[in-house]
């Protein structure tokens, strides 16, 4: 490495401490999505929780994606008419969907599946309450 290259790479490490120094309200991007303190979600809503969470990797209107894996769309997606299916994908993860609802109440589950069923396409209105999704953990 260059003088240059190193004295570069030493002032990113800085950035990057002081940023990491400064607690997660610091780390948040231009979308406006910030780390949540602990090892739970902060968000509550289903749209917040869908746009924090979910949507890195289906996409901002759930039309999935297809790159480093294969995400599948959630816009018009048939499998979600059982709230059963998306609630244990959640809450246990599915091939490349890690298991992101041990990191939420049931509340946020709940709030969340409600949401991807009854957006982007979907109408699913049988709404799943928080009793259903403790009875799937």
């Amino acid at each position: 490495m260059t003088e240059k290259s190193l004295r570069s790479f030493g002032l990113l490490a800085a950035s990057l401490f002081a940023t990491a120094l400064a607690g997660p309200a610091a780390l948040a991007d231009s979308a406006g999505i910030t780390l949540s303190e602990g090892d739970k979600f902060g968000e509550k809503s289903g749209e917040e929780l869908y746009a924090s969470v979910c949507a890195a990797c289906h996409m901002d209107q759930g039309q999935g994606a297809t790159g480093a894996g294969n995400y599948p769309a959630l816009a018009g997606n048939e499998n979600l008419a059982a709230g059963s299916y998306p609630v244990y994908v959640v809450l246990h993860g599915f091939k490349n969907m890690p298991a992101v609802g041990q990191m939420m109440s049931d509340e946020q589950v709940a709030a969340v599946v409600n949401y991807v069923r009854t957006h982007f396409g979907n109408d699913y209105q049988d709404a799943v309450k928080p009793e259903d999704v403790a009875a799937s953990r």
